[in-house]
């Protein structure tokens, strides 16, 4: 996904098993991020780093998605031994992940896979991609979506 264009509708299940239908925020700027899997040392980095920046972003009424393909409960049991503040969600046919182009081959391990290319998206008011970043690098990446997200709050 670019930025300018409309972040795909989507319906999933959160942590709690509630669904998240993406018409519910509508009107509400949003950070989305896609991730590998719960409990491995690079997600669970990346979900701590939200979750470490979590009240700056909600101070902006910007709310955090964590998707990956794990399952309701997997994401209840990750949320719960590292105390997430963020939201997960659960894409276990991972249609919503390459519908925005977070899934396809990739090096892992010296070896080319297919799976999950770990990406992030600010997703506007408007439901248009405002930010984006793929092929993420975890060190630091929370810091820099919040400073986007700032600089995107103080322009509106």
């Amino acid at each position: 996904m670019d930025v300018g264009e409309t972040f795909p509708h989507f319906v999933l299940q959160d942590e709690d098993g509630e669904t998240l239908d993406s018409k519910m925020l509508e009107g509400i700027r949003y950070v989305i991020y896609f991730y590998p899997k719960d409990g491995t040392s690079g997600c669970t980095k990346e979900a701590l780093q939200f979750t470490d920046a979590f009240a700056k972003f909600m101070f902006r009424n910007i709310p955090v998605f964590g998707v990956s393909r794990d399952s309701v409960a997997t994401h209840r049991k990750f949320k719960d031994n590292n105390a997430l503040k963020i939201k997960l969600l659960s894409d276990p046919d991972h249609s919503l992940t390459e519908a925005v182009g977070a899934w396809g081959k990739k090096m892992m391990y010296g070896k080319e896979v297919e799976g999950v290319i770990r990406s992030t998206f600010i997703v506007g008011k408007d439901g248009k991609v405002e930010a984006a970043w793929t092929k993420v690098k975890v060190d630091g990446h929370a810091d820099a979506v919040l400073q986007k997200a700032i600089s995107l709050f103080k322009e509106s």
